[in-house]
């Protein structure tokens, strides 16, 4: 017997070579499909003029980089890689599936960006005042 876990999704970005670019959801749920192939399913509803962001996506096994917060506007978002499967057209709005793998850091974010900080040469109040910014914005930290 499959069984499933499901999450309410609050917010969702998608990665792009600018940045992250944030999607105002109307509603959205994450599926854990638990798998042996570790499948996870996002479905967020949007505003119509959110689709053409993925709609070159639609089918093409392109894999994007998308970040979602899970549950609690406190959690830390989590990073996905995932296939644009379906837009739905509802009217004013769209229904966007993709399917894809949770990205799996060892470290947390909080660690990761103060790492990356202090390699920078950031120290003392700048170090505070830089870390708790970033931990408010959570720019992309490469590896």
């Amino acid at each position: 017997m499959a069984y499933l876990k499901t999450f309410k999704m609050l917010t969702l970005e998608r990665f792009s070579d600018e940045g992250f670019i944030s999607y105002p959801l109307v509603d959205g749920i994450i599926i854990n499909q638990e798998n042996s192939h570790h499948t996870w399913i996002l479905e967020m509803y949007v505003d119509r003029e959110y689709a053409a962001d993925f709609e070159p996506f639609i089918q093409t096994d392109e894999v994007i980089e998308v970040r979602a917060i899970i549950s609690y506007p406190d959690n830390e978002p989590a990073g996905f890689r995932v296939v644009v499967n379906v837009i739905e057209d509802l009217g004013d709005q769209v229904s966007i599936l993709m399917k894809g793998t949770l990205k799996t850091h060892r470290r947390q974010y909080a660690e990761l960006l103060l790492e990356k900080l202090v390699e920078d040469g950031l120290s003392g109040d700048q170090l505070i005042e830089k870390f708790r910014s970033d931990m408010s914005t959570r720019p992309r930290i490469k590896p």
